[in-house]
Parts: structure tokens; sequence; C-alpha cells
């Protein structure tokens, strides 16, 4: 995750999914939805920043509870 502050009410977000890393169409999109809804839900109590996730290791094997419990640990660890 790379953040940077912005000058607007409220975070914004940016999702990068490399082929190499998923290569289905379908498992990419999966975790973009994931990373949006987790976004959605948190947004009232995060800082202002500019946000971009991206994915750093190959989905095998990867739940979408983990999913979600690795993005929500990634947003705890923001400042402010």
């Amino acid at each position: 995750m790379h953040y940077r502050p912005n000058i607007r009410d409220t975070a914004r977000l940016g999702i990068v999914v490399a082929k190499k890393l998923a290569r289905r169409a379908v498992d990419r999109n999966l975790v973009k939805r994931i990373v949006r809804e987790g976004f959605r839900l948190s947004r009232g109590q995060l800082p202002r920043l500019d946000l971009v996730i991206r994915l750093n290791r190959p989905l095998a094997g990867a739940t979408r509870a983990m999913l979600h419990d690795d993005l929500a640990d990634l947003l705890k660890r923001l400042p402010g």
C-alpha cells in the first residue's frame, strides 16, 4: 500500500492488480471488488489520504476472508 496526503475532504482509492499475480480476469476483479467494499465501509474513519493498494503476491490459495483480513490490517496501519 502506498499513500500520500490529499487536500480533499475524504480519502481516495486506487487499485493495482497485475496480470502476473492474478492470471484470470475473474480473480483480478474479485480482488478489486473486495478492496473497494472494504474501503467503502471504512472510508468514514480513514484520514484524508490518496491510497494505492497493490497486490504484491500471487493469490494462490487466498480466500475471501483472508483478503478482507489483510485489507483491514493494512487500513489500520495508516497514520492519523
